[in-house]
């Protein structure tokens, strides 16, 4: 899935890796830029037990670390440096499937509510803009096959334990086409179980608006949404062009007009792995992606040949989700308020 970035690309990246939203992208560390007090996290799982797995047996270490995949357009010829061709997208989800990875969506990275099976990494697939060719929908139902959610059934369809899911980001005007599509579009994503996040209702960058301009754009957004789907959570927000308002506490709750809105998670732009939600380090609402992509200047190749090489940062599960199972000498790295949990070896 390899394509050549050109220079005006790589220029950018530089440019966003200095930004005041970019992260340390230094292959032994992950980010802790901008942590403002965390969200309460979700104590215990009330799932229960995969098996007896042993987890010293399948190298246990839900302290690792986890993508959080960035997603934008599916184009033909692959558009631009945030894009992907299908193939391309096809691709990446073979590679997840071949290396153990099993999707999830935010609200359950968020909430430590991660039930995958034993030996295996949650990834976050997450979409940001609500764009046509994220998701299609013929008039006798049949799902554009070369959108990403069609992209993502069939996949699933053709390969056993795959979990079709993942968090869409939703702005104002939804994947093309006239309004009523898009309200419909967006009822099927939730009754597939999507999670829809909030992205603001007209894509602004919150670093150049006032206050009430902030708490404007997302109450609206976080509306747009329930009006839509009444019984949407909206528990996430993915933050436009990774760009934080100057209250950064705004892009968690907030209201304007009688609307209120609440986030247990917010999400960057890049370009980290995310720690893992039982980490002392995790900030919920200071939470890194990946921008998906070919090899090189930390996208996801990038990221995913490190986790080869390095296999004792990567997560992975012990199947159990009321436990959380670690290599004994990793103990000082968990959060205080997981210790009842804590299952060292």
């Amino acid at each position: 899935m390899n394509r050549p970035l050109p220079l005006i690309a790589l220029l950018v990246l530089v440019h966003a890796a200095c930004s005041p939203a970019a992260q340390d992208v230094s292959p032994g560390k992950t980010s802790t830029q901008h942590a403002e007090p965390s969200t309460p996290r979700s104590p215990a799982s009330t799932a229960p037990p995969e098996s007896d797995v042993k987890p010293a047996d399948v190298g246990a270490n839900e302290l690792g670390e986890i993508p959080v995949l960035m997603y934008h357009r599916i184009l033909p010829d692959g558009g631009g440096e945030y894009d992907l061709t299908p193939d391309e997208f096809r691709a990446e989800l073979a590679y997840l499937h071949e290396h153990d990875y099993h999707p999830i969506r935010t609200v359950d990275l968020v909430r430590g509510e991660i039930d995958v099976p034993a030996g295996t990494t949650p990834v976050v697939l997450t979409f940001d803009d609500s764009t046509r060719e994220q998701f299609g929908m013929s008039g006798d139902g049949q799902v554009d096959s070369d959108s990403a959610v069609g992209i993502l059934r069939e996949f699933a369809e053709e390969h056993s334990g795959f979990t079709p899911t993942g968090s869409f980001y939703v702005v104002g005007s939804l994947f093309g086409g006239t309004a009523e599509r898009g309200k419909k579009l967006l009822r099927q994503l939730h009754e597939w179980g999507f999670e829809i996040g909030n992205h603001t209702i007209s894509h602004a960058n919150l670093s150049r608006l006032g206050a009430r301009e902030v708490q404007a754009e997302l109450a609206a957004g976080a509306a747009h949404i329930r009006d839509v789907v009444p019984d949407a959570e909206v528990a996430t927000m993915a933050l436009p062009h990774g760009a934080r308002p100057a209250e950064p506490e705004l892009a968690r709750y907030g209201s304007h007009d009688g609307q209120e809105y609440r986030h247990e998670g917010v999400l960057l732009v890049g370009s980290n792995p995310a720690p893992s939600p039982f980490a002392a380090e995790f900030d919920p609402v200071a939470i890194p992606r990946i921008r998906s992509g070919p090899d090189g200047d930390f996208g996801s190749g990038y990221w995913f040949d490190i986790f080869e090489r390095d296999p004792q940062r990567r997560y992975v599960s012990d199947g159990d989700p009321s436990t959380i199972s670690f290599p004994e000498e990793r103990s000082e790295e968990l959060a205080p308020e997981f210790a009842d949990r804590a299952n060292p070896y």
